[in-house]
């Protein structure tokens, strides 16, 4: 069986080397080009209606609201538990 990167006779196959490329030429900045190419690539974005924006920042507030409450509650019982544990 063959391994990789030898000859069929088990000798390491000689290495080739690409040859040399050019850097491709930049092109100059055009900002009226960006500024054309940012607005096509925005009229492809598909936007949310208000509906759903109304959705997507309710679901946030309420996520939000209940992670500070889980993080205050178990903050409140760890530094009572502490302070339970280590009382003098």
């Amino acid at each position: 069986m063959q391994r990789q990167g030898q000859d069929p006779e088990g000798e390491a196959a000689p290495t080739r080397t690409a040859p040399a490329r050019k850097p491709a030429k930049r092109e100059p900045f055009r900002i009226g080009q960006f500024l054309r190419e940012v607005r096509s690539e925005l009229r492809q974005v598909a936007w949310p209606n208000r509906s759903e924006v109304i959705n997507y920042t309710t679901v946030t507030l309420v996520t939000l609201l209940s992670l500070m409450v889980l993080i205050f509650v178990l903050n409140y019982a760890f530094a009572k538990g502490v302070l339970w544990l280590f009382k003098p």
